[in-house]
């Protein structure tokens, strides 16, 4: 019965999204052109000075250009493009999503979406303007969770007294080498909860889970057989006018026909707001597996260290001074100062 529903289940979902569209297409209140298209522009000048190398490095980050648009009352579109440096500079497609609220605070999203899976992905995008530190935590870098998903979800939020938010999310999955075309039958499946109990505090769980094929690209290379994927994710976050405190930590089980592993990943940041001035400090830490088949586990741990300040000359430029202590199994201690000049516009 199992094997049935897994081989007809993408078909399924296909058809359904192509009837949802198809009624959209025919719904009498869907306008064109109500809103002209919104700009917006994140850049970020970067300097990091290699304590251990004793290098100094003058560069910037990545280029961002979001785009948004209501398309009539019910119906709007959002586009994120990035340009950054990565052996040659190269333009990449972050964000296309359009969604459709049909009832209340309920939405359906079509598209390429942020993953939501914790709160730093689903509130960040790629303008470090917004980051309340220079980069993101460890768990991004290490790719423990999948930061992007093509699929179709649907959300709900400030729904109640405690304004209780959802999202559950059908996408390609992680192992397939072209984002729009999956390479087995099996969709991944995103849900997360929350809720905000009071102004400025969020508390929410999250999973995602995935069946990655055989011969699929994984962070080590070449999967050996099928793994079965379970992301589990847990976060607490509150924003006042004087404290900012976010701690979140995502258990990652991959389990092939030989082994199963667990890898951790958690991070903790506190910032004190004084007027414009911010000092803070973030802390990271991931536990990778040995017997991990997936990430890679070259270093089967780091420790992180983020301490630094942060000043937001206006909401439209911050400039953060950060020094960055870093241990890896591998490579032990490293120290980098990075300084940081955020703009949007």
């Amino acid at each position: 019965m199992k094997e049935s529903w897994l081989k007809y289940r993408g078909k399924v979902i296909n058809l359904a999204s192509f009837l949802f569209l198809l009624t959209l297409a025919f719904t009498p209140d869907l306008g064109y052109g109500q809103e002209p298209m919104s700009f917006k522009s994140f850049v970020a000048i970067e300097n990091n000075y290699d304590m251990r190398t004793d290098d100094l490095s003058f560069g910037f980050g990545e280029q961002d250009l979001l785009m948004t648009a209501d398309l009539s009352d019910k119906m709007s579109f959002l586009g994120e493009a990035v340009w950054k440096y990565s052996g040659g500079f190269k333009m990449g497609v972050e964000r296309i999503v359009v969604k459709y609220n049909y009832r209340g605070n309920h939405n359906i999203l079509f598209g390429r979406h942020h993953t939501p899976l914790n709160y730093w992905n689903d509130t960040y995008h790629h303008g470090r303007l917004f980051f309340p530190t220079t980069g993101r935590p460890t768990t991004f870098t290490y790719h423990i969770i999948p930061i992007h998903t093509n699929g179709v979800s649907l959300q709900g939020h400030n729904l109640g007294k405690m304004k209780f938010g959802y999202d559950v999310m059908i996408g390609n999955g992680i192992g397939s080498l072209d984002e729009m075309v999956d390479n087995d039958k099996t969709k991944s499946l995103s849900t997360a909860i929350h809720v905000k109990p009071k102004d400025g505090l969020r508390i929410g769980a999250s999973m995602y889970m995935d069946k990655i094929a055989g011969g699929a690209i994984t962070k080590q290379g070449t999967a050996v057989s099928s793994i079965d994927q379970r992301v589990i994710s847990a976060h607490v976050a509150y924003f006042s006018s004087s404290i900012e405190f976010l701690a979140e930590t995502s258990m990652a089980n991959n389990t092939d026909s030989s082994a199963s592993a667990s890898t951790m990943s958690s991070y903790i940041y506190l910032g004190y707001k004084m007027d414009k001035l911010v000092p803070y400090i973030r802390y990271d830490y991931v536990d990778i597996a040995k017997e991990e088949m997936y990430y890679k586990n070259a270093d089967r741990y780091a420790f992180v260290t983020a301490l630094g300040v942060r000043y937001e000359i206006s909401y439209q430029a911050v400039v953060k001074l950060e020094f960055l202590y870093t241990e890896k199994e591998t490579t032990g201690p490293s120290n980098v100062v990075n300084f940081q000049l955020a703009v949007g516009f």
